[in-house]
């Protein structure tokens, strides 16, 4: 039986792990062909093959989202073999070090936006067309509750966030009145992932969400559709 997602492509930053990874397992089970990126392949191919025994269909792409020239790859290498983007989830994200604000690596964060912002305009810039051509696409950009409500040693992350969100708001209201393409902020709340466990060493991860939560909520989304401008946390 096809699934609801059947014949539509998806894309998937920091798919290689933690939220990335379920997502993208939801996905692939739902029928989406989903095409996978992180800066190594390893994770990757391991994500690859859970979507293949769960008989999905995917596609690995290693690269680095600060280098703005392979986003134009890829996007010319999707261009050329499906002609269109039906879905987009930017996950992808660097937590950095948490630090009171005058003590930040100036270093550090600029990396911080280089991802976390610059990169997902990047990204936007790249697959507009794409997505476009799908006539009812969608885009889920992952954020975080400190990029509405500032928390502190959060500084860089928060920060970050909270220039995501506008900038992905404002990417929802320059689309609201085109009906071909609908944007949505998601913050997954307290998950069970590498970066919480970073940010949080004495936190008991039996005690938090897992990422397949999160997933399944984001998958409800996309297969029931939403407003662009939506925005929730995930329970």
């Amino acid at each position: 039986m096809a699934g609801p997602l059947e014949g539509q492509i998806a894309l998937v930053t920091g798919a290689s792990r933690g939220i990335g990874a379920a997502v993208a397992e939801a996905l692939g089970k739902s029928g989406a062909h989903v095409i996978l990126t992180a800066r190594t392949s390893a994770g990757l191919e391991e994500v690859e093959e859970r979507i293949h025994k769960a008989g999905g269909t995917a596609t690995i792409a290693p690269l680095d989202l600060t280098d703005p020239e392979s986003i134009g790859r890829l996007a010319q290498a999707i261009a050329g073999r499906w002609e269109k983007l039906d879905i987009l989830v930017l996950n992808a994200a660097m937590l950095g070090t948490l630090a009171p604000v005058q003590h930040l690596d100036a270093k550090e964060f600029a990396q911080i936006f280089t991802l976390n912002v610059s990169a997902q305009a990047a990204l936007i810039a790249a697959f507009d067309a794409l997505l476009r051509k799908s006539g009812q696409a969608r885009l889920i950009g992952i954020t975080s509750s400190v990029g509405a409500s500032p928390r502190a040693f959060w500084g860089a992350y928060g920060a970050s966030k909270a220039a995501f969100n506008t900038l992905l708001g404002a990417y929802a209201e320059e689309n609201r009145n085109t009906g071909r393409l609908a944007v949505a902020i998601v913050d997954p709340g307290a998950t069970r992932t590498k970066m919480r466990a970073q940010a949080y060493p004495g936190e008991d991860p039996a005690l938090l969400k897992s990422p397949d939560e999160v997933a399944k909520r984001i998958l409800q989304l996309l297969t029931d559709g939403f407003e662009t401008g939506h925005k929730e946390r995930v329970g």
